[in-house]
């Protein structure tokens, strides 16, 4: 009998990895998993094998049709059902058009699963998110879709796939974007001695002791999704017109050729829907005040301004002149005071092209398997367009380029996977999901057959101070019961982090899962027909929290934790090992 204890940790895992063994953990469950594959007999091996065989066979079985499933496992639950029964049992279930109802039988075969957890190394991750952060615009420091920023990083994260041995793919998709020419321009002026007496060089070059206050792009305002360009200038002298909440009993036709003043309490309407309003009454601009959000948490008594996109597809026809920004509280107060109930003059410009198309990138890294099963690991790298986008979602991109290293090291140790494994980052996310959107549309017909599961990180960032902790959360009750497996695992290996984040798991309905991050796509969007009969992927996704910096040209690396990305990256890594590998 082989002295396992003599072995040292690599020499074990190399006889682990040759019998086909997990070759994670600490060197006591090496050898007790060497221990255990030695003392089988070959009665005990085939019988294994053979069950393997039966439980691949039924997990690539499409559940969408169920031939009486609970009934048939209830009855077989009963008897002391040997293997050659089991696989009984699965071909009577598939002959004649019925299919199994795989994930309880599976579960039931093989009990318990002993799960193993992959390795993740925080600062590595940290490392890739720096890099990405450092491909930013060089004056608003964004990464925004469409743009060379984004190009950029989409090549830099493929070439990180190549990097770690991992083949990559890139595809381009012509999307619906706005393009920013030049930086937004916001300020009054209170004219001079001669622009009192000579309206048309008010604020002028000439007007001597005129006073103008400047505000900050970035800081005091940011543009809107889908701001067209507007180009009011003092001499204009353009009414502001304060519209409350700007729903719709405010009289918007009283903003007409005017600026329209809107307050966002937490009565206001969507983006889109006051978009639309401002269109549709020939609004020149558009200024929200943000009243909502990030109040006092960020800049002590003021809510800093933030970027929100316009849903394009709900407006029939995008105005290209009517320019759209947000102000801070402090900055919509001063309007107020200034312009509104004052004699200051607004001046205005935005400089946006929003009626056309722009390119966004996609790249995958794959890892072929044995099947073309799929699962996919996927987040968004592109941000905002005027912040770096640290947590949203730079921490996202940077687990999965974590993760896919982490697989390439696994590969390389243990051999072809069971399921395909794709790594990709989407851009166009933040401007309506255009990138995952276009990439699903595109490979509907094998995602349709194939897709196993997709996974989603997008800021999955937890703050270090300000934190309840990360929501892990999935449509198919047999994924979100295996992430408790695996939650439970990953709270006796890793008490610690388990004790500075909490892990909350929740199973949703397929209808529940929000269309609001990349994941969407995929749950909805693989199945054309809109019968009672549709067809939704199997999705599961993580959120962080405390991230207050969200869409602000705060969300920086200075809050950055990396040591929170572990938390996903090893719980959601191990799910796919357990599916790819077990």
């Amino acid at each position: 009998m082989t002295d396992w204890e003599s072995l040292t940790v690599a020499q074990l895992k190399e006889e682990c990895s040759a019998r086909g063994l997990a070759v994670g953990g600490r060197k006591a469950d090496l050898i007790a998993r060497l221990e255990a594959a030695s003392s089988k007999t070959s009665s005990q091996a085939a019988e294994e094998d053979a069950i393997e065989e039966a439980v691949i066979d039924a997990e690539l079985v499409d559940e969408a049709e169920k031939f009486n499933p609970q009934e048939l496992l209830t009855r077989a639950k009963e008897l002391p059902v040997p293997v050659l029964a089991v696989i009984g049992i699965m071909l009577v279930g598939t002959m004649g058009g019925a299919v199994l109802y795989g994930d309880d039988l599976i579960d039931w075969i093989q009990g318990s699963p002993d799960y193993e957890l992959i390795e993740f190394d925080p600062a590595s991750a940290r490392g890739y998110a720096q890099s990405l952060v450092d491909l930013g615009h060089p004056q608003w420091e964004g990464r925004m879709s469409g743009t060379v920023e984004e190009h950029n990083t989409a090549e830099f994260i493929k070439s990180n796939f190549t990097t770690m041995g991992i083949p990559s793919t890139i595809e381009d998709f012509d999307v619906p974007m706005f393009v920013i020419d030049d930086e937004p321009e916001l300020s009054i002026c209170h004219a001079g001695d001669v622009g009192q007496s000579f309206p048309a060089f008010a604020c002028g070059a000439t007007d001597i002791n005129a006073q103008f206050i400047e505000f900050e792009h970035r800081s005091d305002f940011v543009l809107q999704g889908y701001s067209g360009s507007a180009f009011i200038r003092y001499v204009d002298d353009i009414e502001v017109v304060d519209l409350g909440t700007g729903n719709e009993t405010a009289d918007w036709s009283s903003a007409a050729s005017a600026v329209a003043l809107v307050h966002m309490t937490a009565e206001t309407e969507s983006n889109t829907a006051l978009f639309k309003r401002a269109s549709e009454n020939d609004v020149s601009g558009l200024i929200l005040i943000n009243e909502r959000q990030n109040c006092d948490e960020l800049v002590s008594g003021d809510c800093v301004p933030y970027f929100k996109s316009v849903g394009i597809s709900e407006i029939d026809n995008i105005p290209t002149n009517l320019g759209f920004i947000m102000v801070s509280k402090s900055v919509g107060q001063t309007l107020i005071d200034e312009v509104v109930n004052g004699d200051g003059r607004l001046e205005f410009r935005t400089y946006v092209e929003n009626a056309g198309e722009a390119t966004v990138k996609v790249p995958c890294g794959i890892i072929q398997g044995k099947t073309d099963q799929l699962i996919i690991i996927g987040a968004h790298h592109d941000t905002v367009y005027m912040g770096q986008g640290a947590v949203d979602d730079t921490s996202g991109t940077a687990t999965v380029l974590e993760m896919a290293r982490q697989f390439g090291l696994i590969e390389s140790q243990l051999g072809t996977p069971k399921h395909t494994i794709y790594f990709c980052t989407w851009g166009g996310e933040e401007e309506g999901l255009f990138g995952s959107s276009a990439w699903v549309d595109k490979h509907r017909n094998n995602l349709y057959e194939n897709l196993r599961l997709y996974i989603n990180l997008d800021m999955n960032h937890v703050d270090a101070e300000r934190n309840t902790g990360v929501t892990l959360f999935g449509n198919h009750k047999a994924d979100v019961e295996h992430i408790r497996g695996i939650t439970d695992k990953f709270k006796q290996e890793h008490p610690d982090l388990a004790n500075r984040y909490n892990i909350n798991v929740r199973h949703l309905a397929n209808t529940d899962m929000p269309y609001n991050s990349d994941h969407a796509p995929f749950v909805y969007n693989i199945d054309e027909d809109d019968s009672d009969g549709t067809k939704y992927g199997r999705a599961v996704v993580c959120y962080g929290s405390g991230s207050t910096e969200y869409h602000t040209y705060l969300d920086n690396m200075d809050r950055f934790n990396e040591e929170s990305l572990a938390v996903s990256g090893i719980i959601y890594g191990s799910l796919v090992y357990h599916l790819a590998y077990s």
